[in-house]
């Protein structure tokens, strides 16, 4: 038997869901059933099975040729990337067309699995299982905007309020408006009034799912030249999309900047993305919009997990695994969580609730680039902690993970390294990843990266306002030159004096 690759968590079972949409099929693999879900394969096709559902009542029969065709080789990639089980899940098109449960009676004998064909509320349950997957205490209303349909549904926290389901759907919006960006806005005013629970969105989030939503967010990025090419989190502005909004609803996108980056397979429908969501902004009222690289699929992944499980933090949860498949030790790393926030107390440094969760995940990542070359372990570490698929973080708490670990290898005073990411995580996320970074070079030195020194440092105040570090005198050899120079670097962080001292804490 093969041996298991080592940079695979060896407790997963992989799964594979198929999810079956009015545009697009896509079979993704996942690693396991796990808090912080990772992608082991993912393929798509973009079928356009709802494409004209409205004249004819029935699925595009181009498409569906296609669909079935893919089909046979779906269920061999899910066979050959080892999924112990293959889920199948297929949305408005599926359960609204006269010849859908034709499609897919042909598609279970060709997948060999049942076909789960979701209700327009179960398709918003999964939706914003989804988005309480992907978000940290998430508040305020989701979206999903399909081909065939838009689910809205109110989030708050791990509760799931009202919903409603809406033919919007960008296909479906195309047909009925006869390709008319003003008639669109005409159908999409009209049905939106009837999505009462927009009212109570006023003043929170509203979060975009779909694969139309995060075409414009792309596009928006090369627009505005944003500095970080990560979907998930991702937040526009609501007064200064506005005009951007516009341009892509009228369909006059020829001049936008970046478009040439969409794929030209997507373009056709953006307008009626933008649309859409134009017509939310102004019965919402939303305090931002966030897009959400998770829907569907990973609302029902995590579905399947058991309700302690659903509990942890998924931030944590991937840093931890991480630190398990790239560091020296996984039991160090939780040690640097447990005692930097006790050094961080020592400092006086107060923490919201966010700012504890990233400081955590920074500690559990510090040592992912160990087997870079020293000169290049910070820039590696902070290349793919921006770039990983983390979820339960925003672009500036991830930007401070980043930062931090950058710091930790490359010190702390030029201020001239990666200007892009101290501007996405401002002046206080800044301030933090450089006292962090200084206290990791401070602490590495004592521990070697190995577990076992870290609980016996001791943090004690002075007289004189500034604090001593405290080393037991059976680790007093592991100080010397180094160490007292990296707390000089600390103390004029902190602007105040410091020390290393042996003693008892």
């Amino acid at each position: 038997m093969m041996a298991a690759s080592q940079g695979r968590l060896q407790d997963r079972r992989p799964l594979s869901i198929i999810d079956i949409g009015s545009n697009s099929i896509r079979l993704v693999v996942y690693e396991g059933v796990a808090r912080s879900p990772t992608v082991l394969f993912n393929e798509k096709m973009l079928a356009g099975l709802g494409r004209g559902i409205v004249s004819t009542g029935r699925l595009d029969p181009e498409a569906v040729q296609r669909a079935v065709g893919e089909f046979r080789r779906f269920r061999a990639l899910s066979d050959q990337a080892g999924a112990e089980s293959l889920h199948v899940i297929a949305t408005a098109a599926a359960r609204e067309a006269e010849n859908g449960m034709d499609f897919i009676r042909r598609a279970e004998d060709i997948l060999r699995a049942k076909i789960r064909v979701l209700s327009g509320r179960e398709e918003a349950f999964y939706s914003a299982q989804g988005i309480i997957s992907g978000f940290h205490r998430a508040d305020g209303i989701a979206g999903d905007l399909g081909g065939g349909s838009l689910e809205l549904v109110d989030v708050s926290g791990r509760e799931i309020g009202d919903g409603i389901t809406l033919p919007l759907g960008g296909l479906r919006l195309q047909d009925m408006a006869k390709s008319s960006p003003t008639a669109a806005i005409k159908i999409a005013r009209t049905e939106l009034r009837r999505a009462k629970l927009l009212e109570a969105g006023r003043g929170r989030a509203f979060y975009c799912v779909g694969g139309t939503w995060r075409n414009l967010a792309r596009l928006h990025m090369n627009t505005t030249g944003y500095p970080l090419s990560v979907m998930h989190n991702y937040e526009f502005d609501v007064e200064s999309s506005a005009g951007f909004l516009r341009d892509v609803a009228s369909g006059e996108m020829d001049k936008i900047k970046g478009l040439d980056r969409i794929s030209k397979s997507r373009r056709a429908l953006l307008p009626y993305g933008a649309t859409v969501l134009q017509e939310i902004i102004r019965a919402m009222k939303p305090s931002k919009i966030i897009v959400s690289a998770l829907g569907v699929r990973e609302g029902y992944l995590y579905s399947l997990l058991d309700e302690r499980e659903k509990l942890s933090d998924p931030l944590i949860s991937a840093a931890e695994e991480l630190a398990i498949l790239r560091a020296r030790s996984v039991a160090h790393a939780r040690e640097l969580a447990e005692w930097t926030g006790e050094a961080f107390r020592a400092f006086g440094l107060e923490e919201t609730g966010d700012e504890e969760r990233y400081r955590r995940a920074a500690c559990l990542l510090a040592d992912i680039g160990w087997r870079a070359h020293p000169e290049y372990r910070g820039t590696q570490s902070l290349n793919i902690i921006a770039h990983a698929s983390f979820i339960g973080v925003d672009h500036p708490g991830r930007a401070f993970i980043a930062l931090a670990n950058l710091f930790r290898h490359e010190g702390v005073f030029d201020d001239a390294v990666s200007p892009e990411m101290r501007a996405l995580a401002g002046p206080r996320y800044v301030e933090r990843a450089r006292i962090l970074g200084a206290l990791l070079r401070v602490v590495y030195l004592f521990s070697a990266s190995m577990p076992g020194v870290m609980a016996d440092l001791k943090w004690r105040d002075r007289p004189d306002g500034g604090l001593s570090l405290v080393v037991p005198p059976r680790h007093a050899a592991l100080m010397g030159e180094r160490p007292d120079g990296r707390m000089s670097q600390l103390s004029k962080v902190l602007g105040r004096p410091m020390e290393i001292v042996i003693g008892e804490g």
